[in-house]
């Protein structure tokens, strides 16, 4: 075990774990979007970023992929927190106005209405969906492509993937609904299912659909890793 210091408080943490993990331990809540206890941190919507007190100064790091070290002095609600969190809130709404996970966050933390457009798309680029098609599904079906304003999430070429198996732990893990069971089905187009979806198998190249009930199976594997 280590001890550090978060808002002010002395606590305890396992050695090897992110301060994320020892504030919510102790009680302490901090935001997030793109992490998932199912899957390996991302560090990537800088939601959950904390204020690092070191003897040369403050710094902004992402909680999730900062490791918790013996001695730390953490502040998770201070004027450089909030500024921060702010702004990526304010930004998230400017991109994806309209979902409401974003909209809760922001009345949260008292953002109105942002000061740019962005666009009008409930992908928030968390990257979850494709973590999840990779660590937990093993598929890697989808993947994050281009750069910048065109950063995507598509399958390779941009056509349905043959490594696609049907389960929807995309659907399930994405936070803002941007994903569909519709799209996933219409994506994986380029396989022959049976109609009734009882087969386990695609006629033309063998991968195995998990049927309605085995996507419950992926659904409990996402709230284990939540608990």
């Amino acid at each position: 075990m280590i001890t550090l210091t978060i808002d002010g408080q002395e606590m305890e943490a396992l050695e090897g774990s992110t301060l994320l993990e020892a504030a919510r331990e102790n009680g302490i809540e901090i935001p997030t979007l793109c992490y998932h206890e199912a899957l390996e941190p991302y560090g990537g919507c800088r939601l959950c970023v904390v204020e690092l007190v070191g003897s040369k100064g403050s710094t902004l790091v992402a909680s999730c992929v900062h490791p918790a070290e013996e001695g730390a002095v953490v502040r998770t609600d201070s004027e450089m927190v909030r500024r921060s969190r702010c702004m990526t809130v304010e930004l998230l709404l400017a991109a994806a106005p309209n979902a409401k996970v974003i909209q809760d966050l922001a009345a949260q933390m008292g953002v109105e209405e942002p000061r740019v457009r962005l666009g009008d798309n409930d992908c928030i680029l968390c990257g979850l969906c494709v973590r999840a098609c990779n660590e937990i599904v093993g598929a890697n079906a989808i993947s994050l492509v281009n750069r910048g304003f065109v950063k995507e999430v598509k399958p390779p070429f941009e056509i349905g993937s043959n490594a696609c198996i049907g389960c929807a732990t995309c659907v399930l893990v994405c936070p803002t609904g941007a994903i569909k069971l519709d799209d996933v089905l219409t994506n994986r187009s380029v396989h022959e299912w049976e109609s009734d979806f009882e087969a386990r198998a695609c006629k033309i190249c063998g991968d195995h659909y998990l049927a309605p009930e085995s996507r419950e199976d992926s659904q409990a594997l996402l709230r284990e890793g939540e608990g």
